[in-house]
């Protein structure tokens, strides 16, 4: 086995862990357990776990920098720009520990800036240039504050991960930024944009109804 793909083993059980028991939970040994090798195996590519917590958000980062890219692309207008970028959020958020973002900011400073920087000029942008394409194609209303809202919408993407809001509301994380997205979409979009948002909506829920019904069989 090459030193790459040893490499690659660790960040992806290290990202798979930490997604799904938090940061601050998983320890080195418990990578090192799961991967069938020993701690100092891991020592040999990685300093410390800060490293290795840096690494994986890197690589998160990019990975849904490359999926955004992909669906602004694939994305026939900007209201099925948003219901595509919904379709990965709420894959992403189903299997995401609700503590992640607190155990990055309280005990790895550097990954959370890392990812602070993705969301505050990356994702902005990305907001942004939904908010001015929707104008454009008359889906949304002419009259938005473009930077309030896309700067709100920013931080809103983040608030079912802080433990003052999830801690009082009794739903998933996905569930929970599926709301926050809706309502958000239905306050943007005009009157065409409305009755283009609820076909989205509708054929959404046909889609998840139908893939429910084939698990069952």
């Amino acid at each position: 086995m090459t030193d790459t793909a040893t490499i690659d083993r660790i960040r992806q059980k290290a990202h798979d862990l930490f997604m799904q028991y938090g940061l601050r939970s998983v320890s080195m040994d418990d990578i090192a357990t799961a991967l069938g090798i020993s701690k100092k195996t891991i020592y040999l590519y990685y300093a410390d776990k800060d490293e290795l917590v840096d690494e994986v958000v890197g690589t998160i980062i990019k990975y849904n920098q490359s999926c955004c890219e992909t669906d602004r692309q694939a994305a026939d207008n900007a209201i099925h720009e948003i219901f595509l970028a919904m379709e990965f959020m709420m894959e992403i958020f189903r299997s995401m520990n609700n503590s992640l973002l607190f155990d990055m900011q309280k005990y790895h400073p550097g990954a959370f800036q890392k990812f602070s920087k993705h969301k505050n000029d990356y994702l902005y942008t990305i907001i942004k240039e939904n908010l001015l394409r929707g104008i454009r194609e008359e889906l949304y209303r002419p009259d938005i504050k473009i930077d309030i809202l896309s700067r709100f919408r920013v931080e809103s993407v983040t608030l079912p991960f802080n433990p003052d809001f999830h801690g009082k509301v009794r739903s998933s994380l996905a569930d929970i930024e599926e709301e926050i997205l809706l309502n958000f979409l239905f306050g943007v979009v005009s009157q065409k944009g409305y009755k283009l948002t609820l076909k989205y909506q509708q054929d959404r829920i046909k889609k998840t109804l139908n893939d429910e019904k084939k698990m069952v069989k």
